[in-house]
């Protein structure tokens, strides 16, 4: 397992910490599972989602491209 260090904030790092003794669970889990619910994935595991969604689909390229672009127009203007 791969180890990082990070710099938080000393009231993030209390909040962190004793959120982690509630639960009964390390801090590193905990910021795991954040990342996790972020979105956070490995560059293969997001290549594969996506070449999933375009299988299921049944748009082409070009048709897949004019579909994002008029979602995320559309989701930008409803912020």
């Amino acid at each position: 397992m791969a180890r990082l260090t990070i710099s938080l904030t000393d009231r993030t790092h209390w909040a962190l910490k004793e959120a982690a003794a509630r639960q009964k669970r390390s801090m590193g889990s905990i910021i795991e599972e954040s990342l996790e619910l972020r979105g956070i994935q490995p560059y293969d595991t997001a290549k594969e989602i996506v070449a999933k969604a375009r299988a299921k689909s049944g748009l082409d390229t070009e048709e897949a491209m004019t579909l994002a672009v008029e979602e995320t127009r559309r989701f930008r203007e409803n912020r």
